[in-house]
């Protein structure tokens, strides 16, 4: 399958899904319509691009590496393929508006993403929720639990509340490492995020100081609530914070990651009507 004599850079975190049935169970999880357009992010050497352009409207495909986007070019070409776009571009510095026509109906997203950026590529997709309407995306194991965790455990972290605040999660499938050439160390999993599920108790003229207190309660995660709150700001004083928390409910002495994303939204508000800044 694809480029045979091509050798992936690891310095690019490539490792390529090669197992047919893998394959084609994540282009019908993603539950694309005939009429959708999707951007796919990172087709390598097109194991999801082919399968896909052949269910959906039009595939816009971005890729970093130029070798692999012309090697893919001429897969395309010799399977007649004509609704797909290749983009020799990092996704990363990529403006999701270049997409054109895409953007007025919403992004549909799909890519195995190298483990490497997977952080930032989830923060990319964040900051263009406004575009985007769902992703489904492979992702490092570990990355993907704790998108999906729950209060009480070490995966249920900063990053969980801010892409369940932006989105709704869903697990779909874990997949092995043997799925891939060159074989990663650990396992993957595919998830989806619905960018139309947002959380319901967003506070939009809020969102940076829910983001700053979620970031502060989480940089010492052995700490309580109360001496992390302390020392995120040096104009939050204790007696300010335990008047602010007895509101919500909330016992100081609790650690962050034991609190729901409802938490820190009574928190951020309860602080932000205080006047903090």
């Amino acid at each position: 399958m694809g480029d045979r004599g091509y050798h992936a850079k690891k310095w690019l975190g490539q490792h390529f899904l090669v197992e047919a049935e893998i394959i084609h169970k994540i282009v019908d999880l993603a539950g694309f319509q005939v009429s959708d357009r999707v951007l796919e992010i990172g087709p390598g050497q097109g194991a999801l691009t082919l399968p896909l352009a052949r269910t959906v409207g039009h595939v816009v495909a971005v890729e970093k590496d130029a070798h692999l986007v012309n090697a893919l070019q001429t897969r395309l070409n010799k399977a007649g393929i004509t609704n797909v776009t290749l983009i020799n571009h990092d996704i990363l510095t990529w403006d999701f508006r270049n997409i054109g026509s895409l953007s007025s109906t919403g992004i549909l997203v799909i890519g195995n993403l190298p483990y490497n950026i997977s952080s930032p590529v989830l923060e990319k997709l964040i900051n263009n929720r406004d575009l985007i309407r769902r992703a489904v995306l492979m992702l490092q194991l570990e990355v993907a639990k704790r998108l999906t965790a729950s209060p009480g455990g070490k995966a249920y972290g900063a990053m969980t509340l801010w892409v369940n605040y932006h989105a709704h999660p869903r697990p779909l499938f874990e997949v092995s490492k043997d799925a891939f050439n060159p074989k990663p160390k650990v396992d993957s999993m595919v998830i989806e995020l619905d960018f139309e599920r947002p959380h319901p108790g967003r506070l939009l003229n809020s969102e940076r100081y829910f983001k700053k207190i979620v970031k502060g309660s989480f940089a010492h995660r052995r700490k309580t609530m109360v001496n992390s709150l302390k020392g995120m700001s040096p104009s939050l004083d204790r007696k300010t914070l335990l008047e602010v928390m007895k509101k919500c409910g909330i016992d100081p002495g609790r650690r962050a990651e034991t609190l729901d994303i409802d938490a820190f939204l009574c928190l951020t508000c309860a602080l932000t009507d205080r006047g903090w800044r």
